[in-house]
């Protein structure tokens, strides 16, 4: 084997894996971008599990790829280590696929029309099929089955490449006798194990020994214990994703090792005790790229059969082996948590998840202005205390899905997905500032109680009106946004309209009492912060409202669209400013 041949079979292995991960990218875009919410909300018994997790890395071409967001689910608190278990044993298996689509690479054509049925004859159909289909951008779909097509060609070309440059092996006897060390099963194990870690693809590691199969040199004692060295290699990435988990996190990692490795020491030690004792005759058997491909499949198979009714055990043994000296897993799990870094590889995940803490962080905003507003009421220490925590908490929350959002827009989002993310990131800074205006109205409680402010019953009225009103505008905009209802978004704007009403004329009423002698400027001014507030808390509510209305138009011009609702005046409109000034009048 020449310098020649080992460039060409290191480009073959650049183009096979290439090949394998548009595949892959595309398969998972056709398949639906809740693919992966599927995956963690259906996955609940122990064989939903096996199968989701099989059909899942069928799709994506990856066993790493879905351990890693299965790692990434119980990091986040989303599954359960148990539940996670099964779900890592399907992806063992479901990575299988990949090397009888590699078989295909072994058709061989003949004259005439049989020709047609060679490898390099279905690789450039599949080709000039695939990029038929690209140059079609009416339709995303069309476009995605074209990059499979494509990446389907790339990896047949890489294939063939591979096979081109090891063809010379053949008449190698020092590569033949290379081989032949690897029948020893420790070192063929390694051998395996160390393959797979440096290609990071368990697929790839399986599609390189089927190229090698074609030379004639790959027995059936050489093939098993490389097999069973891939399986565990296939670890390695898993394990590395799993730096800066969470104990369960690291827990999840550490089960696709432990399967893979549990798997090869009893197969290991079943089949050579066994071939001790008989003798197996089809040790020397030579491997093809279907046989190589059935013993894979074979192997994982017969691993998750055996360990599938252990998964209780594997849980108990995996606490043991990981053990927690933090006593974390006692810790309260924080809803930010939710915001993994491994999400963002998944978007319809991330989205998912972001959409979840949103929903929280405005929940925590109206609780700490309610909270906020009972201090006026019954003002304690205690109450204001909880309030600035509460506040600093939504800040932090304001921090973690901005950042998070922000690294989220740079992914590849559909249309849909890009408008949702928008969203999100129009709305949680209204929610903090509504925390925040809750922290100004507990410092004017608190300066009330301080100074023992007494207002006058009509101004109390007007509060308790004022307060009613915003009680109520807060908790139909944060409704209207976790439950995507326009309907009640709708009903935003023209009660914001009414709380300014009520604003303009508490203020024009306590400038009539402070005329009159009827309240003093300590009262005044106090009187005057809760009302800018409120009105501030309504405008914020008003933008919340807007920007799920814009959404479902297409548009993010807040300004235009207040102004084109207002001076429309439009029926709906109307009759709920009608009910809302009957409702709340002084």
């Amino acid at each position: 084997m020449g310098i020649a041949d080992f460039i060409s079979l290191l480009g073959g292995i650049a183009l096979f894996l290439y090949g394998m991960a548009v595949m892959g990218d595309n398969l998972k875009k056709v398949a639906g971008s809740k693919l992966e919410l599927v995956l963690y909300k259906l996955s609940g018994t122990p064989l939903k599990g096996v199968l989701l997790g099989t059909g899942v890395t069928a799709v994506i071409q990856s066993s790493s790829a879905t351990s890693v967001m299965v790692v990434g689910f119980v990091n986040s608190g989303m599954m359960k280590v148990r539940q996670a278990i099964g779900v890592i044993m399907g992806a063992i298996l479901g990575t299988s696929v990949t090397g009888w689509i590699l078989c295909l690479n072994s058709l061989s054509g003949g004259s005439g029309w049989v020709d047609l049925l060679s490898t390099a004859t279905l690789t450039g159909v599949v080709a000039v099929a695939g990029i038929l289909l690209r140059m079609m951008k009416r339709k995303p779909s069309r476009k995605y089955v074209g990059n499979i097509l494509l990446g389907f060609a790339v990896l047949m070309y890489g294939m063939t490449a591979m096979s081109s440059a090891v063809s010379p092996l053949r008449e190698s006897q020092e590569f033949i006798d290379i081989l032949t060390t690897f029948s020893n099963p420790l070192l063929g194990i390694l051998v395996g194990l160390l393959f797979t870690s440096v290609l990071q693809s368990a697929s790839a590691a399986v599609g390189i020994l089927q190229v090698l199969a074609g030379t004639g040199a790959i027995t059936f004692q050489i093939a098993l214990p490389i097999i069973m060295g891939i399986a565990i290699g296939a670890a390695v990435p898993v394990l590395l994703s799993a730096l800066g988990a969470n104990i369960s996190g690291r827990r999840t990692a550490f089960v696709y090792l432990l399967i893979d490795v549990l798997g090869a020491a009893i197969w290991a030690l079943v089949f050579y005790a066994a071939n001790a004792i008989v003798h197996f005759t089809f040790m020397d058997t030579i491997m093809t790229a279907v046989t190589v491909a059935l013993m894979n499949t074979l192997f994982r198979f017969a691993t998750v059969l055996v360990l599938m009714p252990a998964i209780p055990l594997l849980e108990k043994l995996v606490v043991w082996l990981v053990p927690d000296s933090s006593g974390s897993q006692l810790l309260e799990r924080h809803d930010m948590d939710r915001l993994e870094e491994r999400f963002l590889q998944h978007p319809a995940l991330a989205i998912e998840q972001s959409r979840l803490v949103t929903d929280s962080m405005a929940e925590k905003a109206r609780d700490n202005l309610l909270r906020a507003m009972h201090l006026r009421l019954e003002y304690s220490e205690r109450g204001y205390e909880q309030v600035d925590e509460a506040e600093q908490l939504v800040d932090r929350y304001e921090d973690k899905l901005g950042t998070y959002l922000m690294k989220l827009t740079g992914r590849s989002l559909t249309p849909e997905q890009t408008e949702e993310v928008a969203k999100y990131l129009h709305t949680i800074s209204d929610f903090e500032r509504i925390s925040d205006h809750a922290c100004n109205i507990a410092d004017v409680c608190q300066e009330i109680d301080e100074k023992k402010v007494v207002f006058s019953p009509h101004a109390v009225h007007e509060l308790q009106v004022l307060e009613s009103a915003v009680t109520e505008i807060l908790s139909t905009a944060i409704d209207a946004f976790v439950n995507g209802n326009l309907q009640l978004a709708a009903r935003v704007e023209p009660l914001e309209e009414i709380i300014d009403g009520l604003c303009d004329e508490a203020k024009s009423h306590h400038v009539e009492r402070l005329q009159q002698g009827l309240c003093t400027l300590n009262q005044g001014f106090v009187f005057n912060d809760l009302l800018t507030n409120y009105e501030r808390v309504a405008d914020h509510c008003s933008n919340i409202a807007v920007a799920i209305i814009e959404v479902e138009s297409d548009n993010f011009d807040t300004h235009e669209y207040l102004n084109s609702v207002k001076a429309m005046k439009d029926a709906s409109f109307e009759r709920y400013y009608d009910e809302y000034k009957k409702k709340y009048s002084v």
